[in-house]
Protein backbone atom coordinates (compact mmCIF):
# COMPACT_ATOMS: atom_id res chain seq x y z
CA UNK A 1 0.00 0.00 0.00
CA UNK A 2 1.40 3.94 -0.85
CA UNK A 3 2.20 5.56 2.11
CA UNK A 4 -0.44 7.59 3.27
CA UNK A 5 0.39 11.59 3.68
CA UNK A 6 -0.05 10.97 7.75
CA UNK A 7 2.55 8.43 8.09
CA UNK A 8 5.16 10.97 8.52
CA UNK A 9 7.68 11.52 11.40
CA UNK A 10 7.71 14.62 13.68
CA UNK A 11 5.26 16.52 14.95
CA UNK A 12 4.05 18.30 11.69
CA UNK A 13 0.12 17.02 12.27
CA UNK A 14 0.06 18.01 16.32
CA UNK A 15 1.66 21.12 15.29
CA UNK A 16 -0.61 22.35 12.68
CA UNK A 17 -3.41 21.62 14.96
CA UNK A 18 -2.04 23.44 17.75
CA UNK A 19 -1.54 20.70 19.47
CA UNK A 20 1.83 20.01 22.07
CA UNK A 21 4.51 17.63 21.00
CA UNK A 22 3.42 15.85 23.84
CA UNK A 23 -0.17 15.13 23.01
CA UNK A 24 1.14 13.89 19.38
CA UNK A 25 0.09 10.41 20.36
CA UNK A 26 -3.84 11.22 19.95
CA UNK A 27 -3.70 13.18 16.98
CA UNK A 28 -1.55 10.63 14.70
CA UNK A 29 -2.87 7.01 13.64
CA UNK A 30 0.00 4.16 14.67
CA UNK A 31 -2.04 1.27 14.08
CA UNK A 32 -1.72 -0.64 10.89
CA UNK A 33 -4.91 -2.28 10.81
CA UNK A 34 -6.09 0.70 10.83
CA UNK A 35 -3.59 2.57 8.04
CA UNK A 36 -4.97 -0.65 6.40
CA UNK A 37 -8.74 -0.25 6.33
CA UNK A 38 -10.11 3.17 7.71
CA UNK A 39 -6.99 5.25 7.44
CA UNK A 40 -9.05 7.94 5.64
CA UNK A 41 -11.48 8.17 7.76
CA UNK A 42 -8.45 9.28 10.46
CA UNK A 43 -7.20 11.46 7.20
CA UNK A 44 -10.38 13.42 7.42
CA UNK A 45 -10.82 13.89 11.48
CA UNK A 46 -7.33 15.31 11.25
CA UNK A 47 -8.09 17.46 8.74
CA UNK A 48 -11.04 18.92 10.91
CA UNK A 49 -8.17 20.58 12.81
CA UNK A 50 -6.24 22.30 10.39
CA UNK A 51 -8.94 24.78 9.34
CA UNK A 52 -7.27 27.21 11.76
CA UNK A 53 -5.72 28.21 8.96
CA UNK A 54 -8.98 30.35 8.12
CA UNK A 55 -10.64 30.16 12.07
CA UNK A 56 -12.55 33.72 11.26
CA UNK A 57 -15.65 33.85 9.24
CA UNK A 58 -19.18 35.22 9.33
CA UNK A 59 -22.67 33.20 8.67
CA UNK A 60 -23.06 33.39 4.76
CA UNK A 61 -26.09 32.77 2.66
CA UNK A 62 -25.47 29.76 0.81
CA UNK A 63 -24.45 30.14 -2.75
CA UNK A 64 -28.59 29.69 -4.23
CA UNK A 65 -29.38 27.68 -7.69
CA UNK A 66 -29.83 30.26 -10.68
CA UNK A 67 -32.84 32.05 -10.72
CA UNK A 68 -33.55 31.42 -6.95
CA UNK A 69 -33.83 34.15 -3.95
CA UNK A 70 -30.65 34.96 -1.57
CA UNK A 71 -32.24 36.82 0.66
CA UNK A 72 -34.47 36.20 3.33
CA UNK A 73 -37.34 37.24 1.60
CA UNK A 74 -37.01 34.05 -0.22
CA UNK A 75 -38.53 32.02 2.44
CA UNK A 76 -37.45 30.56 6.34
CA UNK A 77 -34.16 30.14 7.17
CA UNK A 78 -32.21 26.81 7.90
CA UNK A 79 -28.87 27.80 9.63
CA UNK A 80 -26.32 24.85 9.11
CA UNK A 81 -23.44 25.61 12.41
CA UNK A 82 -20.60 23.47 11.60
CA UNK A 83 -17.19 23.35 10.83
CA UNK A 84 -13.91 22.39 7.62
CA UNK A 85 -16.92 19.52 6.58
CA UNK A 86 -19.24 22.27 6.18
CA UNK A 87 -17.58 24.90 5.11
CA UNK A 88 -16.59 24.18 1.73
CA UNK A 89 -12.71 23.74 2.50
CA UNK A 90 -10.17 23.59 0.06
CA UNK A 91 -13.24 23.14 -2.66
CA UNK A 92 -15.02 25.78 -5.39
CA UNK A 93 -17.79 28.13 -3.53
CA UNK A 94 -21.22 26.48 -4.55
CA UNK A 95 -19.57 22.57 -4.20
CA UNK A 96 -20.19 21.99 -1.04
CA UNK A 97 -22.69 19.65 0.55
CA UNK A 98 -24.75 22.73 2.42
CA UNK A 99 -24.91 24.75 -0.90
CA UNK A 100 -25.91 21.89 -2.65
CA UNK A 101 -28.45 21.39 0.18
CA UNK A 102 -30.06 24.61 -1.03
CA UNK A 103 -30.14 23.62 -4.85
CA UNK A 104 -32.15 20.12 -3.44
CA UNK A 105 -34.29 22.60 -1.33
CA UNK A 106 -35.53 24.47 -4.63
CA UNK A 107 -35.83 20.99 -7.38
CA UNK A 108 -38.07 19.40 -4.39
CA UNK A 109 -40.11 22.71 -3.89
CA UNK A 110 -39.33 24.09 -0.66
CA UNK A 111 -38.76 27.94 0.05
CA UNK A 112 -36.42 27.81 2.88
CA UNK A 113 -32.70 29.95 2.39
CA UNK A 114 -29.82 28.07 3.77
CA UNK A 115 -27.75 30.17 5.99
CA UNK A 116 -24.02 28.58 6.43
CA UNK A 117 -22.49 29.53 9.91
CA UNK A 118 -19.76 26.95 9.33
CA UNK A 119 -15.94 27.69 10.36
CA UNK A 120 -13.12 25.43 9.54
CA UNK A 121 -11.41 24.43 12.84
CA UNK A 122 -14.51 25.45 14.80
CA UNK A 123 -15.12 23.27 18.29
CA UNK A 124 -18.07 22.75 20.38
CA UNK A 125 -17.21 25.26 22.22
CA UNK A 126 -16.58 27.84 19.52
CA UNK A 127 -20.45 26.80 18.37
CA UNK A 128 -22.05 27.60 21.46
CA UNK A 129 -20.18 31.05 21.96
CA UNK A 130 -21.69 31.66 18.33
CA UNK A 131 -25.29 30.06 18.43
CA UNK A 132 -27.12 33.04 20.72
CA UNK A 133 -26.33 35.23 18.16
CA UNK A 134 -26.88 33.60 14.95
CA UNK A 135 -30.81 32.10 16.68
CA UNK A 136 -31.48 36.05 17.30
CA UNK A 137 -30.12 37.46 14.26
CA UNK A 138 -31.41 34.62 11.87
CA UNK A 139 -34.32 33.60 13.96
CA UNK A 140 -34.14 30.37 12.09
CA UNK A 141 -36.94 27.38 11.53
CA UNK A 142 -34.61 24.45 11.20
CA UNK A 143 -30.79 24.21 12.85
CA UNK A 144 -28.19 22.25 11.19
CA UNK A 145 -25.55 21.02 13.83
CA UNK A 146 -22.57 19.74 12.49
CA UNK A 147 -19.30 19.98 15.36
CA UNK A 148 -17.40 17.67 18.12
CA UNK A 149 -14.81 16.25 15.92
CA UNK A 150 -12.16 18.93 16.54
CA UNK A 151 -13.26 18.74 20.34
CA UNK A 152 -11.53 14.63 20.40
CA UNK A 153 -8.48 16.06 17.75
CA UNK A 154 -7.46 18.56 20.58
CA UNK A 155 -8.25 15.95 23.59
CA UNK A 156 -10.68 18.18 25.41
CA UNK A 157 -13.08 16.02 27.83
CA UNK A 158 -16.08 13.76 26.34
CA UNK A 159 -17.90 15.81 29.58
CA UNK A 160 -17.45 19.32 27.36
CA UNK A 161 -18.40 18.14 24.10
CA UNK A 162 -21.42 16.17 25.22
CA UNK A 163 -22.31 19.08 27.06
CA UNK A 164 -21.77 22.01 24.76
CA UNK A 165 -23.74 19.93 22.08
CA UNK A 166 -26.32 19.56 24.76
CA UNK A 167 -26.53 23.33 24.95
CA UNK A 168 -26.78 23.39 20.79
CA UNK A 169 -29.22 21.62 20.73
CA UNK A 170 -31.23 22.76 23.61
CA UNK A 171 -30.97 26.60 22.82
CA UNK A 172 -31.86 25.63 19.43
CA UNK A 173 -34.82 23.97 20.40
CA UNK A 174 -35.64 26.51 22.50
CA UNK A 175 -36.06 29.36 19.83
CA UNK A 176 -38.56 27.03 18.44
CA UNK A 177 -36.12 25.26 15.75
CA UNK A 178 -36.54 22.04 14.73
CA UNK A 179 -33.02 20.41 14.97
CA UNK A 180 -30.95 17.92 13.19
CA UNK A 181 -27.43 16.76 14.68
CA UNK A 182 -24.73 15.21 12.06
CA UNK A 183 -23.12 12.92 14.31
CA UNK A 184 -19.13 12.14 13.65
CA UNK A 185 -16.75 9.08 14.23
CA UNK A 186 -13.36 9.08 15.61
CA UNK A 187 -11.09 6.39 14.19
CA UNK A 188 -10.03 3.66 17.12
CA UNK A 189 -6.32 4.78 18.27
CA UNK A 190 -8.26 6.60 20.62
CA UNK A 191 -8.71 3.88 22.44
CA UNK A 192 -11.59 1.61 22.55
CA UNK A 193 -13.53 3.34 25.46
CA UNK A 194 -12.91 6.76 24.50
CA UNK A 195 -13.78 6.31 21.02
CA UNK A 196 -16.82 4.31 21.67
CA UNK A 197 -18.15 6.90 24.47
CA UNK A 198 -17.47 9.77 21.73
CA UNK A 199 -19.29 7.90 19.49
CA UNK A 200 -22.17 7.69 21.38
CA UNK A 201 -22.48 11.42 22.46
CA UNK A 202 -24.25 12.41 19.25
CA UNK A 203 -27.12 9.71 19.14
CA UNK A 204 -27.45 10.71 23.50
CA UNK A 205 -27.75 14.60 22.46
CA UNK A 206 -30.15 13.56 20.02
CA UNK A 207 -32.40 11.52 21.77
CA UNK A 208 -32.54 13.77 24.87
CA UNK A 209 -34.05 16.53 22.90
CA UNK A 210 -35.91 14.66 20.57
CA UNK A 211 -34.04 16.17 17.35
CA UNK A 212 -33.38 14.62 14.17
CA UNK A 213 -29.97 12.45 13.77
CA UNK A 214 -27.00 11.61 10.91
CA UNK A 215 -25.16 8.72 12.61
CA UNK A 216 -22.16 9.30 10.44
CA UNK A 217 -22.07 12.31 8.36
CA UNK A 218 -19.33 10.33 6.10
CA UNK A 219 -21.03 7.30 5.64
CA UNK A 220 -19.77 5.84 1.92
CA UNK A 221 -16.60 7.80 1.82
CA UNK A 222 -14.64 7.52 4.75
CA UNK A 223 -12.96 4.99 3.63
CA UNK A 224 -12.24 6.21 -0.55
CA UNK A 225 -9.24 7.71 -1.20
CA UNK A 226 -10.64 8.83 -3.75
CA UNK A 227 -12.90 11.33 -2.33
CA UNK A 228 -10.40 13.32 -0.81
CA UNK A 229 -8.10 16.31 -2.21
CA UNK A 230 -5.02 15.80 -2.56
CA UNK A 231 -3.56 16.48 0.87
CA UNK A 232 -5.37 13.31 1.57
CA UNK A 233 -7.49 14.54 4.59
CA UNK A 234 -10.59 17.42 2.97
CA UNK A 235 -13.54 15.56 1.35
CA UNK A 236 -13.21 16.54 -2.65
CA UNK A 237 -16.34 18.29 -4.34
CA UNK A 238 -16.77 15.05 -5.73
CA UNK A 239 -17.57 13.86 -2.11
CA UNK A 240 -20.19 16.15 -1.02
CA UNK A 241 -23.33 14.80 -2.94
CA UNK A 242 -22.46 12.07 -1.02
CA UNK A 243 -22.42 13.98 2.43
CA UNK A 244 -25.75 16.04 1.32
CA UNK A 245 -27.43 12.23 0.27
CA UNK A 246 -26.43 11.63 4.29
CA UNK A 247 -28.32 14.62 5.33
CA UNK A 248 -31.18 14.58 3.21
CA UNK A 249 -33.48 11.50 4.47
CA UNK A 250 -33.02 12.70 7.95
CA UNK A 251 -33.52 16.43 7.32
CA UNK A 252 -36.26 16.29 4.87
CA UNK A 253 -38.87 15.22 7.84
CA UNK A 254 -38.32 18.41 9.11
CA UNK A 255 -39.36 20.53 6.75
CA UNK A 256 -42.35 21.91 5.74
CA UNK A 257 -43.70 23.31 2.47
Amino acid sequence: MNKLPYESTGNTLATRSGCTPGHQSAYLPGRRQWLAGLGALALSLAGLSTGVFSSSAQAQTAPAAAGSPTTAAGGPRLLVVGDSLSAEYGIARGTGWVPLLQERLKKNGYSYQVVNASISGDTTSGGVSRMAGLLAQHKPEVVVVELGANDALRGLALSMTERNLDKLVGDAKAAGAKVLVAGIQIPPNYGRDYTERFNAIFGKVAKTHQAALVPFLMEGIATERDMFQNDGIHPTSAAQPKLLENVWPRLEPLLKR
